[in-house]
């Protein structure tokens, strides 16, 4: 019978988990948008029952490589969509953006600035507002840039809705919206966001709804294969949006993945590879001006600062001042961000109207720096060897008209009244060292700093991305200024460094930001410059404070594992926070006992014990999943009397029947009908039991059973007894029982053993 170890006659010896603290009570939520919703793990272990294992040795060499040649397509399909839509994203916000600066700039040409402003500001409020009401009302899911859900994803975490498709259908068109109304965001994260959702839906193994049931299909219904196409998803994103496959693979490799394997390497590759083919295609086609006023800007859709680069000793250490400024800037920036982001969620608690309300507020704000800052420029006369027409009229370029005379630029609306892609190209930009004057660049520095930390929060997809690139590029390019002659690099250079440094500072990698900054300026020169800035901002913020997605992760309740243990764990056993009550099954148990626990528990595995008289003592046989029993039950796989099934008992059960169902679906106990009959009936759960979980002796340091659990990608960690004699299992192990706020929920006294590395807050009293 279905029991929990609480010690009764039943059992030989009295169970440890009574001398152990209750049930854990710290499982975090995720909040994703304003709603809480639970966060269960993912299956990524293969679970060995002896269904699968007659199912894999029932498989030909024809359905393996169907199951081979399907992961390719599926990488194919995935490269190809994922570009179309970066694609189609771009063209939208240049033709989107590009309309309402011409439409405002020909005001302004009349001297009808008051209506300009009406029309400009009218214009972002109204994109705004269409991007937070389809956020809020249709898939809160969508807010943000993304990178945070999928890291978590990737590292066993399912939260509800992330993947679905109506949240896939949002992020992209409100990502259109939100970055063509001129909020400081970028659309590289929600690209990210974006191909991870088309290949998590793509991997779901088919549809009963669509007809896509083909047998190829099942194949992909599990969570090990989706984790490897969203994986390919996540580097697909990043290299759409800077046109970097090599940068997108190591993206997901350094930031996103948290197991990696070297087929994954070729398949990722593969897929950017696909992204990078079809962009240039497309791109060609722009390039012949078929794409409409605006078909040739955005950051997918050039080259900077391409020419050849000579620098020498003297030049390192301005670069390595960059380096050190970029990593307190990156810091601070995190904090701020995230002290934002706590006010944010104390107003968007209120309800939806706050939400949008707040949206609103930020859309107004933005619209009236944008157009009101660049009136405290004094306009400047065009240079004689411009590159391009001077003043710019009627287009995006380095020289805007703005309210200046005829043969005059506004230096500050070149950089603010344009898009941020073009902005970038602006500051990025060759032979333009006397276009921007100081107080201009460091306005700009300011605005973009402060109106990037306040545009993240709001509902609506976001990016951190480009911003971090603007911000870091203004700086850059402001202390190449106050360097000036001294220095054999130009400016455009400062500002490429001076956003690398940011990058690193604020974001915290290194090896796949150094290839994206190289892919997208295309100038192999760069390289030890940019790797010497980015180890040094690294550096730098590591002693302040988390990276900016971790630190995002942690305010969305995400329960990331990490890839260290903390020094406390070395201290505890895996029995010292293991808690309990511990529900378990019988190898043949009773329906009604299985439907009572699955009622009254929410547990996702449970011990299956055998007893007398199948065996002499209590011996552990193996774990069975909450879905398994469901699907037991729903096949109605009953026996009249408790004696073991032989091999035809899998005639009625397909490999397919347990597999894992598509996103966001779950069964529910309430739709399985049983009757009385039916209750007092028996299932023999030997055949659909894991017969080889991971196991660990109650002894073990918690630290070891992190990285074991952490490494392979578990769910359900068993804890067995080191003494014989006792019960055949302690307990199980789940990802709560290893996050900081459980265990020092139980152990408060080892909070003084947390990392003590070097680390300066920002706040006093905090501890370090």
């Amino acid at each position: 019978m279905s029991a929990a170890v609480n010690g009764t006659d039943d059992h030989p010896t009295q169970p440890l988990l009574l001398h152990r603290s209750p049930s854990n009570h710290t499982s975090q939520v995720a909040i994703v948008g304003s709603n809480l919703c639970p966060i269960e793990s993912l299956d990524y272990e293969i679970i060995e029952n002896e269904l699968f294992k007659q199912d894999w040795r029932s498989r030909d060499k024809v359905q393996i490589v169907q199951y081979v040649f399907m992961k390719w397509i599926l990488c194919l399909l995935i490269g190809f969509i994922v570009s179309l839509i970066a694609f189609c994203n771009n063209l939208a916000v240049e033709n989107l953006a590009g309309i309402k600066f011409v439409v405002t700039s020909n005001m302004m040409l009349a001297q009808k600035f008051v209506s300009a402003f009406v029309v400009f500001a009218a214009s972002n409020f109204g994109l705004t507002l269409f991007a937070c009401m389809i956020t809020a009302f249709i898939a809160p899911e969508a807010a943000g840039s993304g990178i945070p859900e999928v890291k978590a994803y990737l590292n066993g975490v399912d939260a509800p809705a992330i993947f679905s498709l109506k949240t896939l259908l949002v992020k992209i068109v409100g990502s259109i919206a939100a970055v063509s109304s001129s909020l400081h965001i970028g659309k590289a994260g929600p690209m990210v966001h974006t191909g991870a959702c088309i290949a998590a839906i793509t991997g779901q193994g088919g549809s009963k709804k669509y007809k896509l049931t083909w047998r190829w299909l099942r194949f992909f219904k599990n969570d090990r294969d989706r984790r490897d196409l969203v994986t390919c998803g996540s580097a697909a994103g990043i290299a759409a949006a800077f046109r970097a496959p090599v940068g997108g693979v190591l993206f997901a490799l350094e930031e996103m993945a948290s197991w990696w394997r070297s087929a994954l390497v070729w398949r990722s590759f593969f897929t950017t590879a696909v992204v990078a083919i079809v962009l240039r295609a497309l791109i060609d086609i722009c390039l012949s001006g078929r794409c409409g006023l605006f078909g040739t800007g955005g950051l997918i859709m050039y080259d900077v600062t391409s020419a050849n680069v000579t620098y020498h000793l003297s030049d390192v250490p301005p670069v390595l001042l960059l380096g050190v400024i970029g990593g307190i800037l990156g810091s601070l920036y995190n904090y701020i961000l995230e002290k934002v982001l706590r006010l944010y969620n104390l107003i968007n608690e209120k309800g939806t109207a706050y939400k949008i309300l707040l949206a609103c507020s930020i859309s107004i704000l933005t619209s009236c720096l944008l157009f009101g800052l660049p009136w405290l420029a004094s306009c400047q006369p065009c240079p004689a060897d411009a590159s391009e027409p001077c003043p710019t009229i009627g287009r995006s370029g380095n020289y805007k008209k703005f309210q200046c005379p005829p043969g005059h630029y506004n230096d500050l609306a070149s950089l603010f009244f344009n898009t941020n892609d073009d902005a970038i190209k602006n500051l990025f930009s060759k032979d333009t060292d006397s276009e921007f004057q100081h107080s201009s660049i460091l306005l700009f520095f300011i605005t973009c700093f402060f109106l990037s930390i306040f545009s993240y929060g709001i509902v609506a997809p976001a990016g951190l991305f480009v911003p971090v690139i603007v911000t870091g590029a203004s700086y850059g390019r402001f202390v190449g200024m106050l360097i000036g002659s001294r220095s054999n690099l130009n400016h455009g250079l400062f500002a490429v460094l001076g956003s690398a440094s940011f990058l690193g500072g604020s974001m915290r990698m290194t090896v796949s930001l150094c290839v994206i900054i190289l892919e997208l300026t295309n100038n192999l020169l760069l390289l030890p410059l940019i790797m010497i800035v980015l180890l040094i901002s690294k550096t730098v913020a590591d002693t302040f404070d988390e990276n900016i997605y971790d630190l995002i992760m942690k305010l969305k309740g995400f329960p990331y594992l990490e890839t260290h243990a903390e020094p406390y764990m070395r201290q505890l056993t895996v029995g010292d926070v293991v808690t309990g009550p511990l529900q378990l099954f019988n190898g043949i148990e009773k329906v009604s006992n299985i439907v009572h626990v699955l009622k009254t528990t929410g547990h996702n595995g449970f011990p299956v014990v055998d007893e007398g008289p199948l065996s002499d003592s209590p011996v552990l046989f193996g774990l069975i999943l909450r879905a398994h029993l469901m699907t037991l039950l729903k096949k109605k796989a009953f026996l009249v009397s408790p004696v073991r099934t032989d091999i035809s008992a899998f005639k009625q059960f397909s490999a397919n029947d347990f597999a894992k169902k598509g996103l966001s679906k779950r069964d529910n106990m309430e739709d399985i009908k049983l009757t009385a009959e039916e209750m007092e009936m028996y299932i023999d759960l030997h055949p659909y039991t894991n017969a080889s979980p991971y196991t660990v002796v109650e002894s073990m340091s918690l630290a070891k059973a992190l990285i074991l659990f952490r490494e392979v990608g578990l769910r359900h960690l068993m804890v067995i007894p080191k003494i014989s004699g006792k019960w055949p299992v302690v307990g199980i192990l789940t990802r709560h029982d290893f996050m900081p706020e459980h265990i020092l929920g139980l152990h408060p006294m080892l909070s003084r053993s947390r990392w003590k590395r070097l680390r300066i807050n920002f706040s006093p009293g905090r501890t370090v």
